[in-house]
């Protein structure tokens, strides 16, 4: 799913090729893409887009006469742009939701894979844009204050609390993985039991991760519009680099899958060395499951 620094890279690529421009006319491609019915699509064509805006994984277009085009673009939505425009013809070909014509260019919002999740609402007025914000804070802007009290709210893993886009906006399963490496944390580590020095690590953490990875993915694209947006970058320490050494000492990284996601640590940095359970393969394994790295090579070695 694209996060915070993919959101950002599309909304600066965006930014010149849009803004000030006039929506010519939206065309869909999947009945299953547009969830809102009031006002009418139909309202947004011939339209100037007057900003761009970000609201956690949301990308915002802010139209004429206070309208809005809300896009999630979920696990699979991507951009693609043409220029010249493509307005007689249907890009992106299969995985196509909607064209986004304009005079000089079309935009096309796209979904690989057969479950139809991203989503397009039509939204009038800033009360009602509102609505669409699931309230979390802005990791980039946030003291440590209010970042610690976002974080201690409620009670959870920290893994779950820094995905949780009603505590911390625009951070997903990847660069969760990223920022916990960094600040040497157990991503099972319950938030209530963080010490005033770990939220601090954590709070620095978040914001040199996401910054980073904002500016690198700019310096890759240079001018051209995204392409390769993805969760899974080989430049990164841990996150989809599962039995890969660390790049700080080396280990392997080790994996916890759950439902549709995944978290990838070092047990080294992160664990004190302790492998931590995977709940389908400790339930299979049971007294066998290796507690620590070298229980877990010696399985490997066998």
């Amino acid at each position: 799913m694209p996060e915070l620094p993919d959101i950002t890279l599309y909304l600066s690529a965006l930014e010149p090729r849009v803004v000030g421009r006039r929506l010519s006319r939206v065309r869909l491609f999947s009945p299953f893409l547009l969830r809102s019915v009031e006002p009418p699509l139909a309202t947004v064509h011939d339209k100037k887009v007057v900003g761009l805006e970000r609201i956690g994984k949301r990308v915002v277009f802010a139209l004429e006469n206070r309208l809005f085009l809300v896009i999630h673009l979920m696990i699979a939505g991507r951009f693609r742009y043409f220029e010249p425009p493509a307005s007689e013809v249907k890009p992106g070909g299969k995985i196509a939701l909607a064209a986004f014509d304009f005079e000089h260019a079309t935009l096309v919002l796209t979904e690989a894979g057969s479950k139809r999740r991203a989503s397009l609402h039509v939204v009038e007025g800033r009360e009602a844009l509102a609505d669409h914000d699931p309230g979390g804070i802005d990791p980039l802007t946030a003291t440590l204050e209010d970042f610690t009290r976002a974080l201690k709210r409620e009670n959870h893993t920290v893994k779950r609390t820094l995905t949780d886009p009603r505590v911390f906006s625009g951070i997903g399963n990847a660069y969760s993985d990223e920022i916990l490496h960094r600040a040497r944390l157990s991503p099972l580590k319950w938030t209530e039991r963080l010490g005033g020095d770990e939220v601090a690590r954590l709070h620095r953490s978040a914001r040199e991760v996401l910054v980073e990875w904002i500016e690198r993915l700019k310096v890759e694209t240079g001018d051209d519009f995204p392409r390769k947006v993805t969760a899974f970058r080989p430049e990164m320490a841990v996150h989809g680099r599962y039995r890969q050494p660390c790049p700080v000492c080396g280990a392997p990284v080790q994996r916890i899958a759950y439902a549709e996601n995944e978290a990838n640590y070092c047990a080294r940095c992160q664990t004190d060395g302790k492998v931590l359970a995977d709940r389908s393969l400790s339930r299979l394994m049971k007294d066998d499951f290796p507690r620590t790295l070298e229980e877990w090579e010696a399985i490997r070695r066998k």
